[in-house]
């Protein structure tokens, strides 16, 4: 069943309650008079509510009310906030280094709205140590709390042990700071549009100064 209401000469009622351009209540006319109006504004007649009695239509640009409702949708579309789970994987017994690196990734994650699956894989001996797992996911969400806050706890799942954070920011709020800032980038870069060049201009003079290894 097809969604686009029946326009002109596709409306079979007597009579409809009408509606003017401006919004205005014309009243119930004969569909012959309403046709006729249309043709008189260059406007067409739309039903707007077939199911009423007589049904109501409304004097219109079909086609520019069609490409505004696109463009609506296509912009709703595009402020959806869709729900991403992220994951990142774990040991127990993970290095320093490594475990700055995947909480960078976590803190990423979470500050673009997205949740995360930390997943502590237990290899061996290891799995008789589900306490190691158990710290090192506390630790965890205790270095990105002002992110993201613990919305599944610690579990236990065969060889893994797994934890989901969820962010403080919602994915919407996300989604406005980064266009906001790409924004910003764009606003100064036109307003200073030799500045990466000098800086470029300025490590290659440098360069050329330095003399080069023996």
């Amino acid at each position: 069943m097809s969604a686009e209401p029946r326009i002109n000469d596709r409306i079979r009622v007597p009579e409809v309650r009408l509606v003017g351009p401006s919004g205005e209540q014309v009243g119930i006319v004969p569909l012959a008079k309403a046709l006729e109006l249309a043709q008189e504004y260059d406007l067409d007649l739309v039903e707007v509510a077939a199911n009423a009695r007589p049904p109501v239509c409304k004097l219109m640009d079909y086609g520019k009310f069609k490409y505004e409702s696109a463009m609506k949708a296509r912009e709703a579309r595009k402020n959806q906030a869709h729900t991403v789970i992220k994951e990142m994987k774990l040991r127990p017994k993970i290095d320093p280094h490594d475990y700055d690196t995947k909480k960078g990734h976590v803190v990423r994650f979470l500050k673009q709205g997205d949740k995360v699956k930390i997943t502590i894989m237990f290899r061996g001996r290891e799995q008789s140590r589900p306490e190691l797992g158990y710290r090192l996911l506390q630790r965890l969400a205790e270095d990105v709390a002002d992110l993201g806050f613990v919305e599944s706890n610690p579990k236990q799942d065969g060889r893994n042990m797994i934890m989901v954070l969820g962010p403080h920011k919602k994915k919407t709020e996300a989604m406005a700071e980064a266009r906001q800032a790409q924004e910003a980038r764009k606003a100064e870069a036109k307003a200073n549009p030799g500045k990466s060049q000098n800086a470029a201009d300025a490590d290659g003079a440098q360069a050329a100064e330095e003399p080069a290894e023996a």
